[in-house]
């Protein structure tokens, strides 16, 4: 194991949700035959550590450059594309749960794709986030 290590994510790479996670998989899974969803939740598990570069990294600190390009493309547009697909899938999403964030957000209230990032981040105080 070591202890720390540094790994860059190159926000002129990010035009979306799905390009998001394509950079997380360049830079954090190069060696791995599979790759992450767009997903949150996969988000979530590469963070526990475990998979990928984090695997032997007990506090890696991830550094996100060009953050605010990354900010833009994960702002109210792509959050409001990403929760109307939420919505078009009752059958599998709980489409009431998707309905209030819509609201919110179209209030003006409710946080972008790129806050529900910084959170889930922010829920493993092991990994530091460096916004560049």
């Amino acid at each position: 194991m070591v202890e720390s290590a540094r790994f860059e994510l190159d926000g002129r790479r990010v035009t979306g949700i799905a390009s998001f996670y394509d950079e997380l998989n360049r830079a954090l899974m190069p060696n791995e035959e599979w790759t992450l969803g767009a997903s949150l939740d996969a988000l979530d598990d590469l963070l526990y550590g475990g998979i990928g570069e984090l695997a032997e990294v007990t506090s890696p600190i991830i550094v996100m450059r060009h953050h605010e390009r990354v900010r833009e493309a994960l702002g109210v547009a792509a959050t409001r594309a990403y929760y109307l697909q939420k919505l078009s899938h009752p059958e599998v999403f709980h489409v009431e749960r998707f309905r209030r964030q819509l609201a919110e957000l179209d209030a003006g209230r409710g946080p972008t794709y790129f806050d529900t990032v910084c959170e889930v981040f922010a829920g493993h105080p092991n990994v530091r986030l460096v916004l560049d």
